[in-house]
């Protein structure tokens, strides 16, 4: 399994300012097959300054769960820290 990329990113008011929300499409390889799937997810700064990532799919996924979440979770905070969604 590949994350290739995360596309049409969109973020929801949220009044809370150290949580934001998203709405976006995941574009990932798995078993050579090209598969897009809607996700919603958070990102949450803790008091502690730790990231809280938290990802649900709107479709099921063909491939265990855990390792991706761990995957994508990875990925998002590395698109975060690059600047890569909005703000």
């Amino acid at each position: 399994m590949q994350i290739i990329e995360l596309k049409d990113i969109v973020r929801k008011d949220h009044p809370i300012y150290y949580r934001r929300f998203y709405t976006g499409t995941i574009v990932m390889e798995i078993l050579s097959k090209t598969v897009e799937r809607h996700i919603d997810f958070s990102v949450e700064i803790m008091p502690t300054g730790k990231k809280e990532i938290n990802v649900t799919f709107d479709q099921p996924v063909d491939y265990p769960m855990v390792p991706l979440l761990k995957k994508l979770k990875t990925y998002i905070d590395d698109f975060d820290r690059s600047g890569g969604l909005p703000v």
